[in-house]
């Protein structure tokens, strides 16, 4: 595969949008992919990329829409930020890869583990959903750009650097999100046709997906491991289970038994 220079931010013209992604390290390619409303520099807040640099050419996309990837057409699914990344895998050259993903980049994986299974050696899915129960419908049809506090502004203007039009929208994309129904729809046969090594990590107490729906997914995807945080909301992979999940994640990927 091509590689950056350690520590580079790029972008990639891909698929009608230009996607910024940055490159840490040099090694076996592991790909980054961050939360909804969440940019790829959030992964610094659990990895430390240098060290994660020593094994891996890490690459961290901001997703369509998201931080400094832009989305001129303004419409946003899931499906399609897979493709991107495949889309911007393909210009780096990169073939075969090992993943993690947090909430919609752990949605984006199921999409690439069932695009093309062969291309996904291994991942960790944290906060995944083969699909939208009603209480997440619920909490997304809530979701409106009024009456934001100037704490949740800043926030936002931290990791989206494209205009606070750019922030209305993917507050607004919630609300499409609800309302869909054919974009996350991953039946148990479909789900059985991953051939990537996958661990779902799942919060008991996320509010938004229960934990029925990762036990699903487990007996559905043939090489699954099920790691269910106790007292965990959704993403539960920052705070007091950051330093376990990121043990438990690497010696995962590195395929290390008992892991």
């Amino acid at each position: 595969m091509q590689t950056a220079p350690i520590g580079r931010a790029a972008t990639a013209s891909v698929n009608g949008i230009e996607m910024h992604y940055e490159l840490h390290g040099e090694g076996e390619p592991l790909v980054l992919l961050h939360g909804f409303t969440g940019a790829s520099g959030d992964w610094a807040h659990v990895f430390d990329l240098a060290a994660l640099g020593r094994d891996h050419t890490v690459i961290a996309p901001d997703l369509r829409g998201h931080g400094r990837s832009t989305n001129p057409g303004g419409t946003l699914t899931i499906r399609q930020c897979a493709l991107d990344v495949f889309a911007l895998l393909d210009t780096l050259g990169v073939t075969t890869f090992k993943a993690v993903g947090l909430s919609l980049g752990a949605k984006s994986l199921l999409h690439l583990a069932t695009l093309q299974p062969g291309r996904v050696d291994a991942m960790t899915l944290v906060s995944a959903t083969p699909y939208f129960p009603e209480q997440a419908r619920a909490i997304m049809r809530s979701f409106t750009d009024e009456g934001r506090s100037d704490a949740e502004w800043e926030d936002m203007r931290s990791r989206h650097k494209r205009g606070d039009d750019q922030i209305r929208a993917l507050w607004r994309q919630a609300r499409r999100f609800a309302d869909s129904h054919d974009d996350m729809s991953f039946t148990p046969p479909l789900l059985s046709t991953i051939k990537a090594r996958t661990l779902i990590v799942s919060g008991d107490r996320d509010p938004l997906y229960p934990v029925e729906l990762a036990l699903e997914m487990y007996r559905a995807i043939p090489r699954s491991c099920l790691w269910i945080v106790p007292n965990g909301g959704h993403g539960p992979i920052f705070g007091d289970w950051k330093d376990h999940f990121v043990r438990a994640a690497l010696a995962f990927l590195r395929g290390e038994q008992g892991a």
